[in-house]
């Protein structure tokens, strides 16, 4: 079960907002607040997976709220408000995701969906750190390579740890791209300029960060500066000295560096 707190200074959102959770089964509410002070003492107390929280509220706002929690483990928060111009503010304290009132009910299912990916990635990396405790306790020599590296338990990673939407704050908007769409990252310092088939943005954030988020077995660097869709590759053309150009749906050719060449094996 996710235990989740409702924090919203209008009793009448509160109910709206439980009436339509209540078509998620794993959602279980464990305290409803009317003031971020409430909210503070309910989320220390309760220890809450999530908190649906709204910005604007008398005397301690939504943000107030977040860092009030700077001195415990917060839990994943959905930030609820009326007001659009709040949302830049809200992903940049790192909320999961930004819901406008009134509510949508489909938008509210993309959100627990996120929320559900997240709980399941956290959880999971917990566990592994147990395992490897025990491991390091009472058989510090049978310790796996894959565990003692923090890669977890063999095979491939569960294709829901991973994101399938990134939220990208360029030129002062928030753009929700599915990974799905995206074709090739560059890296630019701290920056990565993102090509999807309808644009180009720029988000900052690390390369090695940024691969953190995706699904190794889709998205593979095949240049120290670039990360390649391999769902995207439509052919392989052979380059000398043992290189070769991967050519993408839009008709881009990225090169691939020698010291990558596992990647174009995949093809072969």
């Amino acid at each position: 079960m996710i235990r989740t707190i409702l924090v919203d200074d209008e009793r009448l959102a509160i109910q709206g907002l439980e009436l339509r959770l209540e078509a998620f089964d794993d959602i279980e509410i464990v305290e409803r607040c009317m003031n971020g002070r409430e909210a503070i003492r309910a989320i220390k107390t309760l220890k809450p997976d999530l908190v649906f929280l709204d910005i604007q509220m008398p005397g301690f706002d939504g943000f107030s709220v977040v860092s009030g929690l700077a001195e415990v483990e917060p839990p994943l928060v959905v930030f609820v408000t009326a007001y659009m111009e709040h949302a830049l503010k809200a992903f940049e304290a790192h909320a999961v995701d930004y819901l406008m009132k009134p509510v949508d009910e489909d938008r509210l299912a993309a959100t627990v969906d996120r929320v559900r990916t997240r709980l399941d990635e956290k959880r999971s990396c917990e566990e592994r750190g147990r395992l490897k405790d025990i491991l390091a306790d009472v058989a510090p020599d049978s310790l796996p390579d894959d565990i003692a590296a923090g890669a977890g338990l063999g095979g491939d990673p569960a294709a829901n740890r991973f994101e399938r939407i990134i939220n990208i704050k360029d030129r002062g908007q928030i753009f929700r791209v599915e990974v799905d769409e995206i074709e090739r990252i560059d890296a630019a310092g701290d920056y990565m300029c993102i090509y999807t088939p309808a644009q180009t943005l720029i988000l900052r954030e690390t390369m090695k960060d940024l691969e953190k988020r995706l699904d190794p077995r889709r998205f593979q660097r095949v240049h120290r500066s670039t990360i390649v869709n391999l769902d995207n590759v439509k052919s392989v053309k052979p380059h000398t000295n043992g290189e070769c150009f991967l050519v993408l749906g839009s008709g881009t050719q990225i090169k691939v560096s020698r010291s990558y060449r596992d990647v174009v094996a995949r093809f072969l």
